[in-house]
């Protein structure tokens, strides 16, 4: 096999850790993990810590890449509005191509991340199920912005672009501001700790609408597929499970996983009454032996809030990528207790 370099840009969060796990497992590929943390190397991993919104900074430590031949971008630098989310969002991947694309002589491919907000689900019902080809939306939107920066800069290159477009992304990973399953997990072990029911905090449109998730490690899958196969060169691609459900439904089987009494919803922000249990998770992490982990690394409580607040159908058409060849699927109930699992496991969640 030919061997590849892939620059995993956003190593640290659950898409980008789940990708670099992916790539490790497949072969063939020298791996270079990029993030503003850094990291710990490995035999097949080497780490770099970078602010990628310094241009200059962002240079100076990619210079010595003239080998990568894939850039896996999964950054992302969170703000308070949509519009102020575009410059820092561009800026970043603006600055990772400008550094790389000079110095990598066989650069072959670019994958873009991006997500259903560039069908405007963050703004109100969107027509469903969402197709690649939709209509655009109303700006400011960053994804959209990054996607059109790679379609100009492809021009006359010699590498291609790919954008994949999960739902709501699954997985085992700390410090990531939009890590649902995370969410999930620590809001059902703190209701146990406290002794009080399993209520779903969200709108109540938001329990009976249709959903739809997305697993870390089938979208690792989906994303080295899209940037290897020359078909799907220059290409939107939406990645979910493959299978649809209803918080109505689910809900009942989570309470079941975390051994709580389930109860009626009952419509709450997280952000407000999470905020003030950082004494008690750290109670928590003694009592139980935990890995000692900041609350502000379990808890991502505004995307909870976000994700709970779609009362509306979020769903995707993903036959475009099955048409091109990508077949995989997770059931997305033993996804979630999968990962639920994982985290007692790793000593994270009681």
């Amino acid at each position: 096999m030919t061997e590849r370099t892939a620059l995993v840009v956003g190593a640290r969060g659950v898409i980008g850790g789940n990708l670099i796990r992916h790539l490790e497992s497949e072969g063939g590929w020298t791996i270079i993990g990029l993030s503003r943390r850094g990291g710990v190397d490995s035999a097949a991993v080497t780490h770099l810590s970078v602010d990628l919104l310094d241009p200059a900074a962002t240079k100076a430590a990619l210079a010595g890449l003239t080998g990568v031949t894939h850039i896996f971008y999964a950054a992302y630098q969170d703000r308070g509005s949509w519009a102020a989310l575009v410059p820092p969002n561009l800026a970043m991947l603006t600055n990772v191509v400008d550094a790389v694309e000079p110095v990598a002589a066989n650069l072959a491919h670019v994958s873009l991340m991006q997500g259903y907000k560039v069908y405007g689900a963050h703004l109100g019902p969107f027509a469903t199920p969402a197709r690649e080809d939709d209509p655009p939306h109303m700006p400011p939107e960053f994804n959209v912005d990054q996607q059109q920066f790679l379609e100009r800069r492809q021009v006359g290159a010699p590498w291609t672009w790919s954008a994949l477009r999960p739902s709501v992304v699954a997985g085992i990973g700390l410090g990531n501001p939009m890590n649902l399953a995370m969410v999930i997990a620590v809001y059902a072990s703190i209701c146990r700790e406290l002794g009080v029911p399993f209520r779903f905090p969200g709108k109540p449109g938001a329990y009976t609408s249709l959903i739809e998730m997305t697993d870390a490690d089938l979208l690792a899958k989906a994303t080295v597929w899209a940037a290897t196969n020359p078909s799907s060169a220059n290409e939107a691609y939406n990645i979910t499970n493959g299978d649809l459900f209803r918080w109505q439904a689910m809900w009942p089987k989570i309470a079941e996983f975390f051994g709580l009494e389930l109860a009626p919803p009952l419509p709450m922000s997280l952000t407000d009454v999470m905020a003030d249990k950082g004494a008690l998770w750290d109670s928590m992490v003694e009592k139980y032996a935990l890995v000692p982990t900041p609350y502000s690394d379990v808890s991502s409580w505004g995307f909870g809030d976000f994700v709970f607040g779609w009362d509306y159908d979020v769903i995707a058409d993903t036959s475009k990528a099955r048409r091109a060849g990508f077949h995989e699927y997770v059931q997305t109930e033993s996804m979630f207790m999968g990962i639920f699992q994982g985290l007692r496991d790793a000593r994270i969640i009681p």
